[in-house]
């Protein structure tokens, strides 16, 4: 599994209750773009439109060599997901208020641009200063267990 991009404040910002792995449909300029491991997912979404489910403000950079023949940066890009797990993801937004949030793009064992989704609820400020505080805690445990043994 070669890593290309990481939401690395989606954990910090968001409740994650479950994951799912995604396929991307991508063109040829986005695939050989990715594989120069350049792309941003940090402000995007996964949003269910027109019975599909697309990744919307994502960043794939242009590929220079490409030229006139190149993908647009900020295109949404669909997203290949199940019937039955693109409804379940479908009612949990409608109903349940959450988010869809992608935590991961990364290029399969088969050579495959896959993208790991995530069904999550917002943090509110005094959960995010709480797990701050769990973190520092756990930090410091390690640091005296460390010195003492």
């Amino acid at each position: 599994m070669k890593l290309i991009a990481e939401h690395r404040r989606a954990r910090y910002d968001y409740l994650i209750e479950e994951t799912l792995e995604a396929g991307i449909q991508l063109t040829g300029t986005e695939v050989k773009a990715l594989r120069e491991g350049r792309a941003n997912i940090a402000e995007s979404y996964a949003s269910a439109e027109r019975g599909e489910l697309y990744l919307i403000n994502s960043y794939i950079p242009v590929y220079a060599p490409a030229a006139q023949f190149n993908h647009e940066p900020r295109r949404a890009r669909k997203l290949l997901v199940k019937k039955r797990e693109l409804n379940k993801l479908k009612g949990a937004v409608e109903r349940e208020g959450r988010t869809v949030v992608p935590l991961k793009m990364y290029f399969n064992d088969r050579g495959r641009a896959k993208l790991e989704i995530a069904l999550a609820r917002g943090k509110k400020a005094h959960d995010k200063r709480e797990a701050t505080k769990d973190r520092d805690w756990k930090r410091q445990q390690a640091r005296l267990m460390k010195d003492r043994g």
